[in-house]
């Protein structure tokens, strides 16, 4: 059997596959809470709950209306994003252009209230969400041996998130959604509705962390607490692809998932650090951040 520094093969791979898998929910979470900010200048710190939304929201579909999970996965996102729109209409669009710990606070008070209702309504034991019947089993890819939902997994988070780059970099809607956001009355006065825009864009976000959230539910179990979990490694990783950058968070969300791996295999005890690790060394080298532009620090 081939080693590496004396580990086999099949250790390495494994953990580097999983790695790739939490590298991809962490990409599209990220990518959520990159568009946010660098369009809205908002610090969605809600962002983890919008994800655990997404799940409970799959997981209740299933338990109360039998709904598969490709139904949740067109519908959920819908729905969370709908509410996210709303919330931006009625109250997150009164804190623009005021400093950004108020839009902190605000979303940090919708946390409470989201976590708290879940954890009441179902308590905090994790709930289990079966795998879709097309996508159960395993590849053997000879090396190790990768289940089929995890592969599904990293397909749509990378499909997901070249969609959503592909339509802010490259499409008129992108060149709008920029305009509106840098310089808002000469947009309006072209005739683009950019109070419109901006709630479209902050439920885009949102509708992101609960397509994530949906893509997780089959693999964590659905608790209460699942989006606190992951809201802190996801902040870190936007800061260090560069505050704003949709690029940026992609590609150090997957290569984060990866280090993280790494980690595990050959010191796991760091495996929970590493992220802050890196995230404390690309603050000192490059403030804004690996992939940030000059005014996004």
């Amino acid at each position: 059997m081939i080693e590496i520094f004396g580990l086999p093969l099949p250790a390495i791979a494994g953990q580097v596959m999983l790695g790739l898998v939490n590298g991809c929910f962490y990409a599209v979470l990220s990518l959520g809470l990159a568009v946010i900010f660098g369009l809205l200048r908002i610090v969605n710190f809600a962002h983890g709950a919008f994800f655990t939304l997404g799940a409970f929201g799959a997981w209740m579909l299933h338990l109360y209306l039998g709904a598969g999970y490709w139904v949740a996965l067109l519908v959920v996102p819908l729905a969370v994003g709908a509410f996210g729109g709303a919330f931006e209409r009625l109250l997150l669009r009164r804190l623009y252009g005021l400093d950004p710990i108020y839009g902190l606070l605000l979303t940090f008070g919708l946390v409470l209230f989201i976590e708290g209702g879940l954890r009441v309504a179902y308590g905090t034991s994790g709930q289990p969400y079966p795998v879709p019947e097309a996508l159960r089993g395993v590849f053997n890819l000879g090396f190790m041996v990768l289940p089929v939902y995890r592969a599904w997994v990293i397909v749509a988070a990378l499909v997901a998130c070249g969609t959503t780059w592909w339509l802010i970099e490259r499409t008129a809607l992108g060149a709008r959604l920029r305009a509106a956001t840098e310089k808002s009355a000469l947009t309006q006065s072209f005739g683009v509705n950019v109070p419109l825009l901006l709630t479209l864009t902050y439920g885009a976000g949102i509708a992101l962390a609960a397509f994530t959230g949906v893509l997780a539910a089959p693999i964590l179990h659905v608790n209460s607490g699942m989006g606190s979990n992951l809201v802190i490694i996801v902040f870190a990783i936007v800061v260090i692809g560069g505050m704003g950058s949709v690029a940026g968070s992609i590609v150090t969300a997957l290569g984060i998932g990866v280090i993280e791996g790494l980690t595990k295999v050959f010191y796991s005890e760091a495996s929970t650090t590493i992220i802050f690790v890196v995230m404390a060394l690309v603050l000192l080298l490059r403030p804004r951040g690996l992939f940030g532009r000059e005014g996004t620090a």
